[in-house]
């Protein structure tokens, strides 16, 4: 949360405001509307010249005020050979203060300026509303304007917003000869500006519609700007402005202008407030998604899509009729998302984290198809998407989908499994476009990325509860385990000995514990799916190559304080490595006098134990032995931990600098650092540092988790780095949302819907502690108070539905309670596991919005 702060020390804050899928649109901290990325790809910097919104007031007996709503601009911002963009309103009158504020999906602005006699505040949002993709993917941003009249007079108001028709694409296609349509419309519903252009025979992916429409029903309009020399339109929409009525006569035969305004109007009385709504939507049918195939070099044609969007909404203004209709419901429910997850007991920052990198879902990352099929890049270059096919090492560190739009998640799982894995068990990191064709000659399959996708498999099953789902998946699945006696470990053994692809972009040879914690990960999740569906002879043979690997491991990766790369010098003779890549590709890394380059050896590094988190997330247990993983952790903060870079060498990509303080991806704190280290090595990205935070709080330690996520916080303050823009390979880079995984390590969540299980095991706060939780049918939040004389407990599902059975609870006593669904008791049993208890209810219960559980135990 962004607490209320003057906007001129937040300058580079840019809020998305869009839809799953859709692009976004942004607004910065003094309310100015930028990077209009609505064109089915990347477009930082894309304008959209003269949309601003206008205030204009006339109090009874009094002289009229007329200001642009924006407060003073960032001094750098907008600043070019000809001075300040005179498109943006930041020449022509404005407010002198403005203050903002978020709490995302929610930003908020308030203006004050003594010489304009009405309070004024935005709050600009889109419809976030968790296992609703559909609201969630409408292609809109929503400005709610309130109106106060302090004073003791009548003012009559309007309030204006600009739009130029840019449905050809971005400010420089804005030319007569694009044939733009400008049209008012006016239903029961809303009334506003409709922009298009004419058709041209042939689709591409800059055709499509705009609209901008409230349901307010005064409305002053001027369709099409005067279209003169110079600055005439501009001037003559400013002098009209300053009266608060557009004149609309002139025809458009006259004035073929791409500029329109529309003006709603109203007259507040003394002490009277006002929201009046104007929504942006934008409806782009058609994309292409242009791509380099790595590693092999290829350049792929533009693949055209179709969009989710246009498969349901005619245009844009059918989009904004029904956000105008469904508005209330649509802020009603993402309102309880954010106050929900907001009543999570932990510090701000780390819900912050959380909220924050879930606008990435609303950027040009992310795209649908028709069918509603999700995929994505890694993260945006400022005019392509960069890295392309929802990559499965860069995209297992998001733990956000699974838990806020699962049905999302469980299509990139089928898509991975149906279209990336060859007959040979073998699935490529990337998937290409369109889905199900295959540009290059070989699969490229990367460890991390493949076992990856066994463990989110595994996750995604837990979460959801359908054996049907699992069952639909499982022969991939067993089949890309066992690629790996083909590929990695030849000898069967649970260590990979051979060459591993990785989210490093090169090869480790050799047994390490990044891609093997992997692959044990995977491992005891396929023991345990396949125990589940009754196939007791696979699930004891991964059992037993899981016993091997882990104690294999311990005893040769382990110096002590956390494990190390056991580089094999014969990775590169086993079987099964693609022809097309040579020992002296840079892409794998050349081998110099018999050594490979861009290992880690003995460096000590951050996210050596990712699979571990995953056993953490779905109750996997240890992979290790339990005091290593924690002395692993420890040396992880203690050894990369860095409270400023002044001393630190960086030839790489610099994400963290000077005073800011960050976690370095590796270290060789025993010395023996390899001489050209694996690329990276010494960059700070924030994805990693949420899941190293993670996995402390997980092992307890929670001041050193804290410590690692505030430091991102300050450094995306809005000051030095956007808080809505963790940048990586690219902006709005997927990896961050890796931050979810804090709030199911604070709070100690995960489910187990095939037995219909929750359990809670808060890390801080215990004594009263409340958290957001979320499984497939429904989410809520959870509360807890403890006490000396008594333990009370209750779980309140606001949205959809929970069947439950069993709730698992961190707790010491619970010999005597007393369950409660409503106002009617439930009889159970309680069971003492470990150093908590296991409620098992006498029935399966339904929790749904309409009645809390509640369980009190006296002490």
């Amino acid at each position: 949360m962004i607490k209320k702060i003057n906007s001129k020390k937040v300058p580079e804050v840019a809020f998305p405001i869009g839809g799953i899928g859709a692009g976004c649109i942004s607004i910065n901290s003094w309310g100015g509307l930028q990077d209009w990325e609505i064109y089915n790809s990347p477009g930082k910097g894309n304008s959209n010249p003269f949309s601003f919104f206008t205030l204009y007031a006339k109090p009874k007996g009094g002289s009229a005020v007329t200001k642009v709503l924006q407060g003073p601009i960032a001094r750098e911002y907008g600043r070019g050979a000809h001075g300040y963009d005179a498109a943006s309103g930041a020449g022509l009158p404005h407010f002198r203060e403005s203050n903002f504020s978020a709490s995302y999906p929610f930003a908020n602005i308030e203006y004050k300026d003594k010489k304009m006699p009405l309070r004024a505040e935005v709050t600009a949002w889109n419809p976030f509303i968790p296992h609703n993709d559909k609201d969630s993917s409408i292609p809109c941003a929503i400005f709610q304007w309130t109106i106060t009249n302090p004073t003791k007079k009548k003012v009559d108001t309007t309030i204006f917003m600009n739009m130029t028709n840019i449905v050809a694409g971005n400010q420089q296609n804005c030319t007569i000869e694009d044939n733009k349509i400008n049209k008012y419309r006016d239903t029961k519903i809303a009334r506003g500006l409709f922009f298009t252009k004419k058709q041209e025979k042939k689709k591409n992916a800059q055709q499509g519609s705009i609209a901008v429409a409230t349901p307010h029903k005064k409305i002053t309009k001027l369709v099409h700007w005067y279209r003169g020399g110079w600055f005439d339109s501009i001037t003559d929409f400013w002098t009209q402005a300053q009266t608060g009525q557009l004149d609309d006569s002139v025809k458009e035969s006259f004035s073929k202008g791409e500029m329109g305004s529309m003006g709603a109007q109203f007259t507040l009385k003394p002490g009277e407030k006002k929201t009046i709504p104007f929504i942006v939507t934008w409806l782009t049918p058609q994309g292409k998604a242009p791509f380099t195939l790595m590693p092999f070099g290829k350049e792929s044609a533009d693949v055209p899509y179709k969009t989710y969007q246009e498969a349901q909404w005619k245009n844009a203004w059918d989009v904004a009729e029904y956000v105008a209709k469904n508005l209330d419901r649509l802020e009603k429910e993402t309102k309880l998302y954010d106050e929900t997850i907001r009543a999570t007991t932990l510090p701000d920052y780390v819900i912050d984290s959380v909220t924050m990198t879930s606008s990435i879902l609303k950027s040009p990352t992310c795209l649908r198809f028709e069918n509603g099929d999700f995929w994505a890049w890694e993260g945006c270059h400022n005019d392509k998407g960069c890295c392309h096919g929802t990559c499965t090492h860069v995209w297992n560190y998001q733990q956000m989908i699974p838990f806020l739009f699962p049905a999302l998640e469980r299509n990139i799982r089928e898509s991975e499994y149906k279209y990336g894995v060859d007959k040979s068990g073998a699935m490529d990191f990337r998937l290409d476009l369109p889905l199900g064709k295959k540009l290059g000659k070989e699969t490229f399959a990367c460890a991390d990325g493949q076992f990856g996708c066994v463990l989110k498999a595994y996750r995604d099953w837990k979460i959801l509860g359908d054996d049907e789902w699992l069952k639909s998946l499982w022969p991939k699945i067993k089949k890309t385990v066992d690629y790996t006696f083909e590929k990695w470990d030849f000898d069967k053994d649970g260590v990979m000995e051979g060459i591993q692809h990785n989210t490093y972009d090169i090869n480790f040879w050799g047994p390490n514990t990044m891609c093997g914690s992997f692959y044990l990960g995977a491992l005891r999740a396929a023991e345990e799916m396949a125990t589940h569906l009754g196939e007791m002879e696979t699930a004891e043979f991964y059992h037993e190559l899981f016993e091997k690997g882990s104690k294999w491991s311990d005893k040769n990766l382990f110096n002590g304080e956390y494990y190390i790369q056991k580089v094999n010098l014969d990775a590169a003779t086993g079987k099964g490595l693609p022809k097309s890549l040579t020992h002296d590709d840079w892409w794998r890394g050349p081998v110099v006098d018999g050594y490979p380059k861009y290992q880690y050896g003995n460096g000590c590094l951050s996210d050596q134990l990712l699979g571990q988190l995953f056993a953490e997330i779905t109750g996997l247990g240890d992979l290790y032995k339990g005091k290593n993983i924690d002395k692993t952790v420890d040396s992880i903060f203690k050894y990369n931990f860095k409270e400023n870079f002044f001393d630190h060498a960086n030839v790489q990509r610099v994400y963290a600098l000077d005073d800011e303080a960050g976690t370095v991806l590796c270290s060789w704190p025993k010395g023996e650092k390899e001489r050209f280290p694996f690329p990276y090595s010494e960059e700070v990205w924030t994805g990693i540092e949420y899941t190293v935070a993670a996995l402390l709080a997980y092992r307890g330690r929670t001041e050193k988790a804290l410590k690692i996520v505030e430091a991102v916080r300050e450094r995306y303050n809005g000051v030095k780095w956007n808080p809505f823009d963790e940048v990586e390979c690219g902006h709005h880079y997927a990896r961050a949302m890796a931050s979810y995984a804090l709030l199911l390590a604070f709070s100690g969540f995960s489910a187990d819907m095939p037995n219909k299980k929750l359990t809670f095991a808060p890390k801080m706060n215990k004594e009263d502690f409340k958290t957001f939780f979320s499984v497939d049918s429904g989410w809520g939040l959870y509360s807890q108070k403890l006490n000396k004389k008594t333990s009370a407990i209750e779980i309140d599902v606001r949205y959809g539905k929970i069947k439950l059975k069993k709730l698992q609870l961190d707790i010491s006593n619970g010999e005597k309670i007393s369950v409660k669904l409503g106002n009617k008791k439930v009889g159970c049993k309680v069971v003492k596991v470990g150093r908590g208890v296991e409620i098992i209810f006498s029935r399966e219960i339904l929790l749904n919005n309409r009645q809390k559980l509640s369980i009190a135990m006296p002490a």
